[in-house]
This record gives structure tokens, sequence and C-alpha cells, in this order.
């Protein structure tokens, strides 16, 4: 897992889907951004949103709720996205909304809890515990490469 380490130190970018705090390492992170207008992909998994362009660019579109097993929530609010780059792909990980870039010092990181979600497991690089709530750190690696089994099958 790739980690942009300074001084002993990972920076994160928290989102929030489902009400669960979930950081991403900002060396992955390209950029946030609203998606305008998702197109279906016929016979796509479940967990791919779709398509979009952004700035002339063709993303796939991750249902991070799908892919994290959580309860569909209705078209009230538009989502936000993360923009992730892997092996010259481009990916937009769906989410609620988007937190603050948070500096955590390694050693404060902890294995995954037994109870912890299978599904949330399988793409989970460790938690941290911040004041009373669980931040579960996202490998974009298994979360991206879960997908791709999906569309193989």
């Amino acid at each position: 897992m790739q980690t942009t380490t300074t001084d002993d130190v990972t920076e994160y970018v928290t989102v929030l889907i489902g009400g669960q705090l979930f950081g991403l390492p900002i060396s992955r992170v390209q950029d946030v951004f609203m998606p305008d207008r998702i197109t279906r992909v016929p016979l796509a998994s479940p967990e791919i949103a779709g398509v979009l362009n952004l700035r002339g660019r063709i993303v796939t579109a991750i249902d991070m709720r799908v892919r994290l097993g959580m309860a569909q929530v209705g078209e009230a609010r538009p989502p936000m996205a993360v923009g992730i780059e892997s092996k010259g792909e481009s990916y937009g990980l769906l989410i609620d909304t988007v937190g603050e870039v948070l500096k955590l010092s390694p050693d404060s990181r902890e294995q995954n809890p037994i109870n912890l979600d299978a599904r949330w497991t399988r793409v989970s690089a460790g938690v941290h515990r911040l004041d009373g709530q669980l931040m579960v750190i996202l490998d974009v690696d298994a979360v991206l490469a879960t997908g791709g089994e999906a569309l193989a099958a």
C-alpha cells in the first residue's frame, strides 16, 4: 500500500459513507468532485454506477455503498466522488461527503477488529481510533481489485 509519509506521519483524506468514517491515503487521491451525469453501463456489476466524463477523460464510477454492502439511499442528494487513478485507468469512488485531511502517526494504526464486516475487511488496511469514532483505512488497490474480479466473472 502506498502512503505519503513525512516525519512519521501519514496523511488521509476522510470520507463519510453511510455514516461511517473512512480514510484514503492522500497519495492515491487525484481530486474530489461532484459528478455531473453518470451513464449506466449495461450488464455491469451493481457496484459500477456507470461512467462519466471528467475534463475529457472517461471515468468509471464505483458506488462505494454497494461495494461495502451498505443500504442504498434515494437520489435526495447528489453524491460526491473521489478521483483515483490505477494502472492507467481513472475511477471515481462515489461517497456521501468528504471530510478533512488528517495527519496520523502509523503507530496509532491498528489491525482490523475481528468483528469488522467481512466485506470491509477485504478492502481495509487497518483502522485508527479517533475520539470515540473508528476510521477504517481503505486500501485503494483492494477496492479496485474487487471490482475487477466482479467484472471478469
